[in-house]
């Protein structure tokens, strides 16, 4: 072995796996830190996000949350309301599905704790939903939204015929009174959201079918002026981004027109293999440029139900 190889290989084993040890007086966020040092598997991977994620927002970065609508079916809706109240986002990117559900559960939708293995026809018969183990009953999910939108979209609407959705997302969220509201969070601290397939469901859908008969429109090309102007105006960009399909693209991709992030974190269960954009990789986004060969970066995959409440800890 020549000394370049031997100091390589020095480098390589050079930290030491430490078994853990839980102290009584450990915080949750001591226990994260502690991850760090564990070896394997993503339990490293969970202290460097939560790293990656402190240095994002010390840096003067403009930052984005990404995350997709079934997480706001759990309640880590409320730990990503504290996250925003925080003043840890500048921007959020989400989906139709996320407003479904912070609307619904804001008006008193109830979510109820259930299970994966269960009769699926019966829940049918029963008039109940299935999301994962979270069952929605049918009359707090799509109805509840009708109505809901109906008795607000007039005077949303009233002075004007035309609106972008992240313009409709603050105009409910100011109608909201949950704490633990997403968009009640988002208009208090005047945290933009972002919904790029503001259509893909009842919301969506609703908006569609009251502008049958009334005057509206959505502009969605003012929402994409304003994240671009966003992303161009920064010095930096940092992103945290929970799932994936069009809420985590939509970040990335524009951030491609600032050379890419310089910080970013993906938290997801998705695999990269079937070539999917969910499952791609932070480096797979270097080769698109939308995220700096230089950034900080890391995938943490597993469940965000569980990673999440963790790297949040430290953070909050």
């Amino acid at each position: 072995m020549d000394p370049k190889q031997q100091s390589m290989r020095e480098a390589l084993i050079s930290e030491k796996v430490e078994d853990l040890v839980i102290n009584k007086d450990d915080t949750v966020s001591d226990l994260v830190m502690k991850l760090r040092k564990m070896g394997g598997f993503m339990a490293p991977r969970v202290a460097r996000a939560a790293e990656i994620l402190k240095e994002m927002s010390s840096s003067g970065a403009t930052t984005f949350l990404s995350f997709t609508g079934n997480v706001v079916s759990t309640g880590l809706r409320g730990t990503l309301a504290q996250l925003i109240k925080k003043g840890s986002f500048n921007a959020i990117v989400t989906t139709c599905g996320a407003l479904d559900h912070d609307i619904a559960r804001s008006f008193g939708a109830k979510y109820a704790c259930g299970e994966f293995d269960v009769d699926d026809s019966m829940l049918n018969e029963l008039e109940i939903h299935r999301l994962g183990n979270v069952f929605i009953p049918l009359e707090d999910y799509g109805p509840l939204i009708e109505r809901l939108m109906r008795a607000h979209l007039p005077d949303i609407m009233k002075d004007r015929s035309e609106i972008s959705p992240s313009e409709l997302a603050r105009e409910f969220g100011r109608r909201i009174t949950d704490d633990s509201s997403i968009l009640r969070a988002a208009f208090e601290k005047g945290v933009p959201v972002f919904v790029p397939g503001i259509v893909d469901g009842s919301f969506g859908t609703n908006l569609f079918f009251y502008a049958q008969t009334n005057r509206l429109k959505l502009d969605l090309f003012k929402d994409m002026n304003l994240l671009l102007n966003m992303v161009f105006d920064s010095k930096k960009t940092g992103a945290l981004i929970i799932g994936g399909g069009i809420s985590k693209h939509h970040v990335i991709w524009w951030n491609q027109f600032k050379e890419g992030l310089d910080y970013c974190v993906y938290l997801t269960t998705a695999l990269e293999y079937d070539g999917s954009l969910s499952g791609a990789l932070p480096k797979e986004a270097i080769s698109w440029g939308k995220i700096k060969p230089t950034a900080k970066h890391v995938a943490v995959i597993g469940d965000v139900t569980i990673t999440l409440p963790l790297i949040a800890s430290s953070l909050l």
